[in-house]
């Protein structure tokens, strides 16, 4: 969850003046608003489908209330947030890169200082995870308890593997991008059915993973038209109409078509439904923009924005194993635990959402610093990065396809300080070449 930042600086002196020299009459503070409220909106929705609890014999319980809810699966048609995530992640990026390559930067450099501002958060939590799995077998604690906890609690990872995919490719889509934005888009949304097709046809679900390009991809490319201000060319009218016809496609693709009426289903491996999702959410973003734009102007969301802002990697990376944490030690107070799916677990969870987001800022004073950014040398020669990004990318893709465990924190581990190290140091005077555009 990278921002519209510039160049990751090389001295301190430097990173001062960069910061003084931001000129926020020029950013798009609605974007940053968008991108706090799909966050905070994740965290709410965890809160809602993490139900922790004890059995009659005092065994500790973990259940998914909100999954079990009627209504859960038309709810998700609006609460499946991130497309437009991506949609804003991809204005940010095309800022990102103009403003990068206005100041003599390369593509090499680019990819660099986003694959550092997504791997370096992630560094602290996989570390974690190998000290909490590794101490619990230690101690004895029922490995079917771990699985579960850790399942859950590491499975928002995926993002980092199809964000750091999306961040990497960047220079080449925005190239596309100069040259065929329609053309563009066109491609990728076949590719995107072409994989589809293939994988409900065959039954085969691991060819879905071919969407991680084509769908994420195109979606990042609906922020390049965003950031274009060609969604603000459009009348207000106009986007309403193609916002209802892209939730209207959404019906026929899950009741006639193999898609799951649960958009949460339809996130790993992505599918097609998110696309029309991403649609709407982009036009629903710009018809919002007037009352987001006089919103931002108050200083109590300005002050709200930055709090949440400087933190959004660390919220999102450690909400689940806090929410996991907070739970727990509730259990051991009596009456502090209502039993997950009664009325009162549904009344408690405003006063959790506010526990665990106090918790996770008390934790992000020791983990994000992790999320700043950094000193760090000349970028790399291009093959150097292609290899880091690649090892930032193997960790949160393990997890997405075979889920946490010891063996999968402990590669991490190792993965994510190699790529570190390569990106943020490197000896002095090397040259990096451009990558193709």
């Amino acid at each position: 969850m990278s921002d519209a930042g510039v160049r990751a600086p090389t001295s301190r002196s430097q990173s001062a003046s960069g910061a003084a020299s931001i000129d926020l009459s020029k950013r798009d503070l609605t974007l940053d608003l968008a991108r706090v409220f799909c966050v905070l909106l994740v965290v709410l929705i965890h809160l809602l489908m993490v139900g922790v609890g004890t059995a009659p014999d005092g065994s500790i319980v973990v259940s998914r209330p909100l999954e079990e809810q009627w209504w859960f699966a038309p709810v998700t048609w609006a609460g499946q947030i991130m497309p437009l995530f991506f949609v804003v992640g991809g204005f940010a990026s095309l800022t990102a890169w103009r403003s990068h390559t206005r100041r003599g930067g390369t593509a090499a450099g680019y990819v660099r200082n986003r694959v550092l501002r997504l791997a370096q958060p992630a560094l602290p939590l996989f570390v974690f995870y190998a000290v909490v799995i590794g101490g619990a077998r230690l101690i004895g604690v029922d490995p079917a308890l771990i699985d579960v906890a850790v399942t859950g609690a590491a499975s928002p990872l995926w993002f980092l593997a199809a964000y750091t995919l999306c961040q990497a490719l960047v220079p080449l889509m925005v190239g596309w991008h100069a040259r065929a934005p329609r053309a563009t888009l066109v491609v990728l949304l076949a590719g995107a059915i072409v994989v589809d097709a293939l994988r409900y046809s065959t039954g085969i679900t691991e060819i879905g993973l071919l969407n991680l390009f084509f769908v994420w991809l195109l979606v990042q490319q609906l922020g390049f038209f965003y950031a274009d201000g060609w969604f603000a060319a459009r009348r207000w009218y106009t986007l309403v109409g193609i916002a209802a016809v892209a939730y209207a496609l959404l019906v026929p693709l899950t009741v006639w078509g193999p898609y799951a009426d649960d958009m949460l289903t339809n996130l790993n491996p992505p599918t097609l439904p998110l696309v029309a999702l991403a649609v709407a959410q982009a036009c629903i973003l710009r018809l919002l923009k007037p009352a987001l734009a006089k919103l931002m102007n108050t200083h109590a969301a300005r002050a709200v924005v930055f709090l949440v802002g400087t933190r959004l990697m660390t919220i999102y990376l450690w909400h689940l194993p806090v929410i996991l944490l907070v739970s727990g030690a509730l259990l051991l107070i009596p009456g502090a635990s209502p039993t997950p799916a009664s009325p009162a677990w549904w009344w408690s969870r405003p006063v959790m959402f506010v526990l665990v987001l106090a918790a996770v800022f008390g934790l992000s004073f020791l983990v994000g610093r992790f999320e700043a950014a950094r000193e760090v040398g000349p970028t790399p020669p291009t093959p150097v990065v292609a290899v880091a990004t690649v090892l930032a990318f193997v960790p949160p893709f393990l997890v997405m396809e075979f889920f946490m465990d010891l063996p999968t924190a402990l590669i991490g581990v190792v993965l994510l300080s190699a790529a570190i190290l390569m990106l943020g140091r490197w000896r002095p005077g090397s040259q990096s070449a451009p990558l193709s555009s």
